[in-house]
């Protein structure tokens, strides 16, 4: 791995390139895919890397990416092959003008600004789930959920299972359990081959916990402990282990937990930044016993590890910060131990 990466666009390459096991995935895979919710912040390179998987495997298929667009940004998916398709998923007749397709990637969801109008987090998490299944009971699906749906677990136990009962705190992760269940139901009902895909913090250098944390320690800003661990994955390889679901799909949903599989300390994590720009860090509260933490025992069985380890990203991470380099403005709101967002 390059020991940094220097601008926007390398990072955008080397975020959305395909591994060998990914262009084996979409080799063995029939029919078009269409990526819904595609302009998030994952979006670009999830789309980027199934263009140029199918690609590299000699496959001749439509790789689609659907979403308001009302922000525009629809040139950078066109310019690496994508097709963009304006689309208000909520609106019944919107949606019944997709094209059906063998494949969909569900990466619709509302988080950030839940608390503030929780009927419409409602309505995109468990509503939306539902027409989508409705419209597209013929194709395979794999869906983004989150590890929120766990709730808090002790650091000790070294985060939770797929197979844990679920305990989601607050209402945000409420309405993504709910969104689970929905694709649960229909999936059994319908026959609807599905994965889910529960990921926790995924990190490209402009967002995510280390970015956070690195820029809290850059501007020497007190850094809160409450919520002392945390685990995260390099957006290229969470985005890698998404396409590779498509070999999990089944009914009812198979699921599996996405992320890194460290455990990382965050006095420890801010720390390294601290001494490495000769910052002072200064820590508010105290550790608890418990986080947000997932097991990836399953996806390291299945996928294998990660790409990029933990200590690469924390290296590339404060490079980044270090040079200036641009911020997309999004916290994580990580910390948060009453699930409000």
């Amino acid at each position: 791995m390059s020991p940094t990466i220097p601008t926007e666009d390398e990072l955008e390459v080397a975020l959305s390139e395909p591994t060998p096991e990914v262009i084996e995935t979409l080799r063995r895979l029939r029919g078009d895919i269409m990526l819904l919710g595609v302009g998030g912040k994952m979006g670009l390179s999830l789309a980027r890397m199934t263009r140029g998987a199918s690609d590299a495997a000699g496959v001749p298929r439509r790789v689609l990416g659907v979403s308001r667009f009302s922000g525009g940004g629809e040139e950078a998916f066109q310019s690496h092959g994508v097709e963009t398709i304006p689309c208000d998923l909520l609106i019944d007749e919107e949606l019944a003008r997709l094209p059906d397709v063998a494949n969909i990637v569900f990466m619709t969801g509302k988080k950030f600004g839940s608390t503030e109008d929780m009927a419409s987090t409602w309505a995109m998490n468990c509503l939306l789930p539902a027409r989508v299944c409705a419209r597209f009971r013929d194709s395979r699906i794999v869906a983004f959920s989150t590890g929120n749906v766990y709730g808090l677990t002790p650091v000790a136990r070294g985060g939770s299972v797929e197979t844990d009962p679920l305990d989601p705190v607050g209402e945000y992760a409420m309405s993504c359990l709910g969104r689970e269940r929905v694709f649960e139901y229909f999936s059994r009902s319908l026959a609807i081959l599905t994965a889910l895909v529960r990921l926790n913090y995924a990190c490209d250098l402009r967002y995510g916990v280390l970015v956070d944390l690195a820029r809290q320690v850059w501007n020497e800003q007190p850094i809160d402990l409450t919520m002392g661990y945390f685990n995260t994955i390099w957006q290229g390889d969470a985005n890698a282990q998404t396409l590779r679901a498509f070999d999990l799909v089944g009914s009812p949903p198979s699921v599996v937990n996405v992320t890194g599989p460290e455990v990382l300390h965050v006095r420890t994590v801010c720390e390294q930044f601290g001494e490495r720009w000769h910052k002072p860090v200064r820590f508010v509260e105290a550790e608890s016993e418990t986080a947000l933490l997932s097991n990836t025992r399953r996806a390291v069985e299945l996928f294998g590890p990660p790409r990029v380890s933990a200590g690469q990203l924390v290296e590339w991470v404060a490079d980044w910060v270090t040079r200036g380099g641009r911020s997309l403005g999004k916290p994580t709101h990580f910390e948060s131990r009453t699930g409000r967002f």
